[in-house]
């Protein structure tokens, strides 16, 4: 059975904080993740940076936000913002 263009594949969704918003159109969005050390089983954070696209959401800093895959949009830019999942307080 052919697929309808208005299908889509399921896109692979990550949820991070907005730590830079300086670029045109573009945010840095760090995405933090728990991993157990493989020897010593210690639980540890790894973060990691993604250029996200800013469309039609506009996070601020502190923002967490979720990005979703998407084609290539520059050399460093294969996600856009989706959605702001909650709101800074920062007043600064």
């Amino acid at each position: 059975m052919p697929r309808q263009m208005s299908e889509r594949k399921n896109k692979q969704s990550l949820i991070g904080k907005v730590v830079s918003i300086k670029m045109q159109n573009t945010a840095s969005v760090e995405v933090t993740r728990v991993i157990a050390h493989p020897t010593y089983k210690k639980r540890i954070k790894k973060h990691k940076k993604f250029m996200s696209h800013v469309s039609e959401v506009v996070p601020n800093v502190g923002d967490v936000v979720r990005i979703t895959s998407t084609k290539p949009i520059s050399k460093n830019k294969r996600w856009r913002i989706s959605e702001i999942l909650q709101k800074s307080n920062n007043l600064g």
